[in-house]
């Protein structure tokens, strides 16, 4: 079943999941950001990070962290862009994904963010992952008509 669209395609029953799928996901992604620059090393040692891990996280440059802000806070207006079914859910989606990808390049490319993180780089896979989806999937939606 699906609502009535305005002026385009009906809304498809799934446009509803997903948006609150990706504005949860994003927003705790947003919550993990502002808990991590307010309280720094007392939110990462709940997370069971070494003071190895620790230690290279404040040493990550502040570029990297606009990029990861960029990543989580453009996600969630992405998955808010979704639900009011808005066009500009896909090029904002794409933009979080540039900030996850600015990131990773600085993770895995410019430092040794694989050997300082441990069993917690795998999570940068998943995340990548779902940004990867998030933009096909607004993609499609803007495809059909249902995004205006």
């Amino acid at each position: 079943m699906s609502a009535p669209g305005i002026g385009g395609a009906r809304t498809p029953w799934h446009l509803w999941v997903v948006g609150v799928v990706a504005v949860l996901w994003n927003g705790f992604g947003c919550f993990d950001y502002t808990m991590t620059q307010l309280q720094g090393e007392a939110w990462l040692v709940q997370f069971g990070m070494t003071e190895a891990q620790i230690a290279y996280f404040n040493a990550t440059p502040a570029w990297a962290h606009a990029a990861w802000a960029i990543g989580v806070w453009g996600g969630l207006l992405g998955g808010l862009l979704l639900l009011l079914r808005r066009k500009w859910a896909m090029p904002v989606f794409v933009i979080s994904f540039l900030g996850w990808v600015a990131g990773m390049i600085y993770a895995f490319g410019m430092s040794d963010g694989m050997e300082a993180m441990g069993d917690h780089w795998p999570m940068q896979i998943v995340i990548g992952a779902a940004c990867v989806f998030f933009i096909w999937y607004a993609w499609m939606m803007g495809k059909k008509g249902v995004l205006r």
